[in-house]
């Protein structure tokens, strides 16, 4: 019987390697990479081997897009399952990820157990109830800011200033944990 092996394609590094800890924890065999060229060999390799592909490949990639790999990855394996992942999230990016072949479009932040969950509950016929609560205002603004930061290499004065706020109010905003969902 053959393990489902994931593959994740992320050019956030500690996010990476902690998707793929806890993946691994949870018995799966994981393999990572910071940008899809990098990866597409072992797709290839893995794929003629049989083995179940769940690659979760994000949207944004340091000045590339998630999306312009996604006919390269699936030429590589078409029986892989390919789910792209995002932090920011749009009606308009999921639906073109679907219509270039992407299996599904999932929201960061994400853990493992919640792909887990995910891919569970595709193989039922129950519907999917609609998540009530909308992310809080503190959160969606810890989203913002850590994208802004992501955006501007970690340099506090530079996203201070893309974020029109002071750099200390921004250390401070930094220093608190982040805000719950």
């Amino acid at each position: 019987m053959n393990k489902q092996h994931f593959i994740i394609i992320d050019d956030d590094q500690t996010f990476r390697k902690i998707l793929s800890r806890s993946l691994g924890n949870l018995g799966y065999e994981v393999t990572h990479f910071s940008h899809p060229k990098e990866a597409l060999s072992v797709i290839s390799r893995l794929n003629k081997s049989g083995q179940q592909l769940i690659i979760l490949l994000d949207l944004k990639l340091e000045s590339d897009s998630g999306l312009r790999w996604i006919a390269d990855i699936k030429a590589e394996s078409q029986n892989a399952q390919l789910l792209l992942l995002t932090g920011y999230a749009s009606i308009s990016t999921a639906v073109e990820a679907i219509k270039l072949g992407a299996d599904d479009y999932l929201s960061k932040p994400i853990t493992a157990r919640d792909i887990l969950n995910h891919l569970e509950n595709q193989d039922t016929d129950s519907e999917i109830p609609i998540r009530q609560a909308p992310m809080s205002v503190g959160r969606l603004e810890w989203e913002h800011i850590q994208r802004v930061l992501q955006e501007n290499d970690g340099n506090i004065s530079a996203s201070a200033r893309a974020l029109g706020m002071h750099r200390r109010t921004l250390q401070r905003k930094l220093s608190k944990k982040p805000a719950k969902k």
